[in-house]
């Protein structure tokens, strides 16, 4: 198109057509719109129908001020099998909404079989399997013991969990350790080596770590997040300046309550060699807090966002402890030299639980280093935080984005404003290999599926 003289001109909806335009010299002011719901003609009368109703609001006011109001302290440690309610010996947790075993990943598979190892309940890897298949073992969610894990997040019996106490309302979760990048259980490496470490978490960090924590007062995690975020962390692939937080805190207690020097370094290494230390504390945080903000009738907040490596799921306040699932995504982003796009499991772990709560992808702009870590550029990262403001309740004062000129970071993902625009919650998250015993290959950026807000909220209507 030729156009005769300077026209300033709206552009509504496609950008190509402004681009266009502005190569012509003609002044171009861009929409960015698109229908609600994205033209799905079921949701818009439903859509209309639930904007101004009292009780959704009544409640999402009520569900954020229970969020915001949370404060959650780490203080204590012990083993999964004496915290976590409702767990015995045979029972293992793993990340994501519950699934059978026929239907796992090849990463979570080979992080159960590595567990059950571990545990001393098999030999090797092949009568771990045979004793799956016989149905000796129960597998559930994570999430439905209070519990988090990052990537494959299995948890079994003896495994020391870290017990973080939202003081505010009263409620607990719990997280696992965090091993370190490369060959781990969590991204379904199982050979000699991961179980060595698993054991020397147990058997040396757990007990001195444990007396650590317990010898001082509870550390209150949301101020080390909010501190950290200042520092260029975003607390979910970046973690650098959170763990250095940590450690600044707890290894004045260590050198009070252990004698070895040589176990002390070895646990001070640790600290200081894995960056991804503080992951495990920032999930239980947010669960946590989450958690005092669920079961909130008519509430549409979205508290749980996870996956198991085949299917995404989501909760959401104000519709119990139903689970809505679609199947996972896979993650866009760098892999390591040597591997490929056809090597990458579908998204897996609870650490998407870091973007329920307003930090992690959510908070990217806040980091943008973290691009050398999931790709991209430090213009992708501020946009993927501008662009979560418009589906959440509220900014979260507490967590303020110094790139964003001191902005509360948006917390609160509201079910119906995801509908409503078409916009899916953004999160960052490390890469499994899809091959059981090989572990971590990258990290990128992915979005749920769609079909899990659909459900949700088709449920939420039917409810109404």
């Amino acid at each position: 198109m030729i156009l005769p003289t300077k026209l300033d001109i709206l552009n509504i909806g496609n950008p190509l057509f402004k681009d266009d335009l502005e190569a012509q010299g003609a002044k171009v002011t861009h929409l960015d719109w698109k229908p609600a719901a994205g033209g799905n003609r079921e949701f818009i009368p439903y859509l209309e129908s639930l904007e101004n109703d009292p009780k959704i609001k009544q409640a999402n006011k009520l569900a954020v001020e229970k969020l915001l109001s949370s404060q959650a302290f780490l203080t204590d440690m012990m083993l999964a099998g004496e915290a976590i309610p409702d767990f015995n010996k045979n029972t293992i947790l793993h990340a994501g909404p519950p699934i059978s075993w026929g239907k796992m990943s090849g990463p979570l598979r080979a992080a159960i079989l590595g567990a059950i190892v571990f545990e001393g309940l098999a030999n090797n890897l092949n009568e771990a399997e045979q004793k799956v298949t016989d149905h000796e073992f129960i597998f559930d969610s994570c999430h439905n013991h209070n519990t988090v894990g990052p990537m494959a997040g299995v948890t079994s019996y003896s495994m020391p969990v870290f017990i973080v106490e939202n003081k505010t309302h009263n409620n607990k979760a719990f997280c696992n350790v965090n091993e370190g990048l490369g060959k781990v259980l969590r991204y379904g490496a199982n050979s000699k080596e991961v179980i060595t470490k698993l054991q020397w978490i147990k058997n040396t960090l757990y007990p001195i770590l444990k007396k650590a924590i317990r010898q001082g007062p509870p550390i209150n995690l949301n101020t080390l997040i909010s501190q950290s975020l200042h520092m260029g962390d975003e607390c979910h692939n970046r973690n650098k300046a959170a763990t250095s937080l940590f450690t600044r805190i707890i290894v004045p207690s260590l050198l009070e309550v252990e004698t070895d020097n040589k176990k002390i370094k070895e646990v001070i290494d640790f600290l200081n060699s894995n960056d991804h230390f503080f992951l495990n504390l920032s999930m239980a945080t947010a669960k946590a807090c989450l958690d005092a903000a669920h079961n909130i009738p008519y509430s549409t907040l979205v508290t749980t966002m996870s996956r198991n490596g085949t299917e995404f799921g989501i909760k959401v306040s104000g519709l119990k402890d139903q689970w809505f699932t679609g199947p996972a995504n896979y993650v866009k982003g760098l892999l390591f030299s040597g591997y490929t796009d056809d090597d990458c499991n579908p998204d897996i772990g609870d650490s998407a639980i870091t973007e329920t709560f307003g930090v992690g992808g959510f908070a990217m702009a806040a980091a943008p280093a973290i691009v050398q870590f999931v790709g991209g550029s430090v213009k992708d990262a501020l946009n993927y935080s501008n662009s979560m403001y418009d589906i959440t309740l509220t900014e979260n004062i507490a967590f303020s984005i110094p790139n964003l000129n001191f902005r509360g970071t948006p917390t609160g993902i509201d079910l119906k404003k995801v509908i409503e625009l078409d916009r899916l919650p953004v999160i960052n998250t490390g890469i499994a290999h899809k091959h059981p015993g090989i572990g971590m290959i990258g990290a990128g950026v992915v979005y749920p599926p769609k079909v899990c807000f659909e459900k949700a909220f088709k449920a939420f209507v039917k409810m109404q």
